[in-house]
């Protein structure tokens, strides 16, 4: 399979496909040949659809590598499984299916025999990997065959450290399931219609080497793991000893300090007082001038290097001139028949694509650049976040903004707002110029809360939506928000394809006269406000008692707009400035002074709230049971959306209603998701509204002539709590893994790893964004919850350390 794009490579592969791109001088695709070769297959076909000409221009039929090779191009992507399909005249025995863009040794023989031993069907080659997050996760039983497939998983699902290496031994049948020409998957289509129709399919473990080259780390590393092992060395061939490697033709002046190992093409030339320190690679054809220093570093073919220059840990492409006193940071990828001039500087991780020229005495930090983040992930926890003008600078959000919209819907209508900064203001202005450039239609609704733009993309039947918020403790902190047509966050699938549209730029554009003016919506809070309190049941009861209300927010945008809404509805309200050391517990006094009616601190984002009556404080999954017991009290929850992690006293509780539930994965994404396609407003307003919510809780409660502390002692007896542990990244997956190794009755794997017994439960969470494991505990009395933490904080600490 040779028809990937390498996105990831980029700049490496803007010219070229990514099976060609070199290790150690030589196509990566031809080490594939040699392994097929070496185990006695001699008959490959090569599917391609990105640059095909130069993978066939340089293998040919496939005569001078001793094997047969046919050639299969694609007009159009067809999967990685339509793509072998669509060879199908070759598909006539027991095939092998392996990557062109992987390096590997792997015993294809073994593996072979394993796949006949099993009478499988389908064998995945599988490695084992510590960190497997941006793989695909196999898990197999103790006779390797496979039961489950985790596509990319989250830390909460790495139930497994086998890793799907992309190399398939199928029996041709398996491909009966579709038809020439269509597009499906492997991984994501045929090999799950294996499992459900229970057609033989086993995992064989391989424990040779593997890598696939899919970004510079990886590119990098493969060639220090080669030279690093003696039992790589057959790889590149003989060596002049002590790990150094000369081809020939190529000269050493006199003078030059060499320090192994190290790899130097043919025809190249290095001058006196030249550094090469280890691991570095320098292809054919290559100058190095005089008192010039390269360190850990690969240097393709042709590329000329002027005197005294610094190069550190980069990636320099065919045919790059790089001019005397430049130096050439870690992280460093140069495009092929690029320029860099003298006394020039390239700061760290920056990608200059080919073709480009660097003027003199010019330091380039973000030029021609996609920074770190945008290369590998964009996304956090459920936004995109990160310093203004550092990490959020003008020219990435609105590449941001471009993005969205392709990937949504060609000349769509999207609604945008920010809260009241003028960072988010700034950021807001960068994406709604990147959004028209598309010829999309952008809804500008202002100030705003995230609440209020779900409501607006609803409201104006609009194709999705953008919220900006700046950290009201550190105005340099920005999060950008992306929703769907629903309101709904946008999913991990969406999430990807913005991601893979914003590194590729193949975005979608419109000529100037399909420009649109902006449509800005001054007031819409208005709109949103009123549509608030016609939700209401009590109104008249409400402005008849006037409860007064102690609140207070992070955001003064969010209090001025709670204190209006209430105030309509026909409340008191005073609003406590909010400072960095306002608690809840400091609004409750406040209501205990005042003699309120009920103290509400406001989250910044707006969607989130915590109550207090003087006496009680509700919030969190306190506040999230109260909610339910009011929804199923008043007959508006028939079924409930319950996240993963939260107690389940929450069945209870919907079992004495005649409730259903429903659990979800406790991302918001999810939780909003499954909310918003069953239709449970009343759900969706008490934990996504804070605004809106405060008019139900009031409304019930004044309607009902009922207290928070009466609700409270309705709601079940439950002892639930989280705690953290602190790790390091890699203990994660090490952890989970090591916690499912007993798969004993008792153990459920649906979102980390969650221990049940008949007293309680303990679920051991990884966190996506920070280096912890999170614990969700609940036990049917305090001290035996206490003691469930005890067991399992010492068993998740033990195995960190072996």
């Amino acid at each position: 399979m040779s028809g990937g794009i390498g996105t990831r490579l980029r700049p490496l592969t803007c010219d070229l496909p990514k099976p060609m791109v070199p290790i150690f001088n030589k196509p990566v695709m031809e080490y594939a040949v040699d392994l097929l070769k070496k185990n006695k297959i001699e008959d490959i076909a090569v599917t391609l659809h990105y640059l095909p000409n130069m993978i066939i221009d340089y293998f040919e039929d496939g005569r001078k590598f001793d094997v047969d090779i046919n050639y299969y191009i694609e007009d159009k992507p067809l999967g990685t499984g339509g793509s072998v399909k669509n060879a199908q005249e070759f598909l006539d025995d027991t095939l092998i299916v392996i990557s062109g863009d992987a390096f590997t040794n792997i015993n294809l023989k073994k593996a072979y025999e394993f796949h006949k031993k099993k009478d499988s069907k389908a064998t995945l080659i599988l490695k084992r990997e510590s960190v497997p997050l941006e793989y695909g996760v196999v898990i197999t039983d103790e006779e390797g065959k496979i039961i489950r497939f985790l596509e990319k998983p989250s830390w909460g699902e790495v139930f497994s450290d086998t890793i799907n290496t992309g190399i398939y031994i199928l029996e041709p049948e398996v491909f009966n399931y579709y038809e020439k020409g269509q597009n499906f998957d492997f991984s994501k289509d045929l090999f799950p219609k294996l499992l459900e129709d229970n057609i033989p399919m086993y995992g064989y473990i391989a424990d040779e080497y593997w890598c696939d080259v899919g970004d510079l780390n990886s590119y990098i590393q493969t060639h220090t793991d080669i030279l690093s092992d003696a039992d790589k060395h057959y790889l590149i061939g003989a060596n002049q000893g002590n790990g150094i490697w000369i081809g020939e033709g190529s000269t050493i002046e006199k003078g030059t300090k060499i320090y192994p190992p190290i790899f130097i093409g043919e025809n190249s030339t290095i001058k006196a007082g030249t550094i090469i320190e280890p691991y570095t690679i320098i292809g054919k054809n290559c100058f190095i001038g005089e008192g010039s220093s390269i360190k850990r570093s690969i240097l393709w073919d042709s590329v000329n290097i002027s005197k005294n220059c610094e190069i550190r840990k980069s990636v320099i492409c065919n045919n790059v001139n790089i001019e005397k006193q430049s130096r050439i940071f870690e992280g460093v990828a140069i495009g092929a028949h690029s320029k860099i001039s003298k006394n020039s500087t390239i700061k760290p991780k920056v990608k200059i694509w080919p073709y480009k020229t660097i003027e003199e005495n010019m330091i380039v930090t973000d030029n021609l650049v996609w920074e770190e983040r945008a290369t590998k992930k964009l996304f956090g926890y459920r936004n995109i976040s990160g310093k203004f003008n550092e990490t959020i600078t003008p020219e990435i959000v609105t590449k941001l903004g471009v993005s969205f919209a392709t990937v949504i819907k060609e000349k769509g209508t999207f609604v945008v707002n920010s809260d009241e900064y003028n960072t988010s203001k700034s950021v807001k202005n960068s994406i709604v110029s990147g959004i028209l450039s598309t010829g999309s239609l952008v809804i500008d609704i202002k100030n705003s809360t995230m609440p209020m733009c779900r409501f607006g993309v609803k409201y104006f039947k609009a194709d999705g939506g953008i919220q900006i918020r700046t950290n009201c403790s550190n105005e340099n902190m920005v999060y950008i928000e992306f929703i769907d047509a629903k309101g709904a966050n946008i999913n991990k699938g969406i999430e990807r394809k913005v991601e893979s549209c914003f590194v590729l730029e193949n975005f979608k554009r419109c000529l100037g006269n399909e420009i649109k003016d902006v449509v800005n919506i001054y007031n819409f809070s208005q709109i949103y406000l009123k549509e608030g309190i016609q939700h209401l049941k009590n109104g008249k009861e409400i402005k008849s008692k006037k409860p007064k209300l102690i609140i207070s927010s992070p955001s003064k945008n969010i209090s001025r707009l709670a204190e209006k809404y209430l105030m309509d509805i026909g409340c008191k309200v005073k609003v406590v400035e909010f400072n960095n050391q306002l608690i809840i517990e400091d609004i409750r006094n406040k209501v205990l002074d005042e003699d309120g009616y009920l103290g509400i601190l406001y989250s910044s984002d707006g969607e989130k709230i915590a109550l207090t009556d003087g006496y009680n404080i509700v919030e969190d999954d306190k506040y999230y049971l109260l909610t339910l017991l009011i929804g199923f009290k008043t007959g508006m929850l028939k079924e409930v959306v319950i996240p993963y992690n939260y107690p389940r006293i929450v069945e209870k509780l919907a079992k004495e209603y005649k409730g259903r539930t429903i659990y979800s994965k406790s991302n918001i994404s999810e939780i909003i998701k499954t909310v918003m396609d069953k239709s449970i407003d009343f759900q969706y307003i008490v934990n996504f509204d804070s605004i809106w919510a405060t008019g139900k809780i009031i409304d019930y409660l004044i309607g009902n002539d009922v207290t928070i502390n009466e609700l409270l002692q309705e709601l079940p007896e439950y002892y639930y709590f989280k705690k953290e542990i602190p790790c390091k990244w890699t203990d994660k997956g090490k952890v989970i893994r090591r916690l499912t190794e007993d798969r004993k009755k008792g153990i459920e794997l649906k979102q980390g790893v969650r221990f049940i017994d008949d007293k309680g439960w303990v679920l051991v969470i990884p966190d996506d964004e920070k280096p912890k494991f999170n614990l969700y505990i609940e036990g049917y009395n305090e001290e035996y919850a206490e003691e469930l933490w005890t067991k399992y904080d010492k068993k998740v600490k033990n195995l960190m350390k072996t």
